[in-house]
């Protein structure tokens, strides 16, 4: 799932830490899922689709 939030990061040109300002998601909690700590709730995975204009299950599917 983070594999497609990094390709939305390269393809959008923006940093995680750009998302995190702009959708509250505290950058601690992308890095711990980057590093496979933590699976993003519902609520958050949906504020990340919005932020990049996706379905929340593009993030779902493989």
């Amino acid at each position: 799932m983070y594999k497609k939030f990094e390709e939305l990061l390269l393809k959008k040109g923006v940093t995680a830490y750009k998302v995190s300002k702009s959708t509250g998601i505290a950058t601690a909690t992308l890095t711990a899922w980057k590093q496979g700590k933590y699976t993003p709730k519902a609520d958050k995975l949906q504020k990340i689709a919005e932020y990049f204009g996706v379905a929340i299950e593009y993030f779902l599917t493989e």
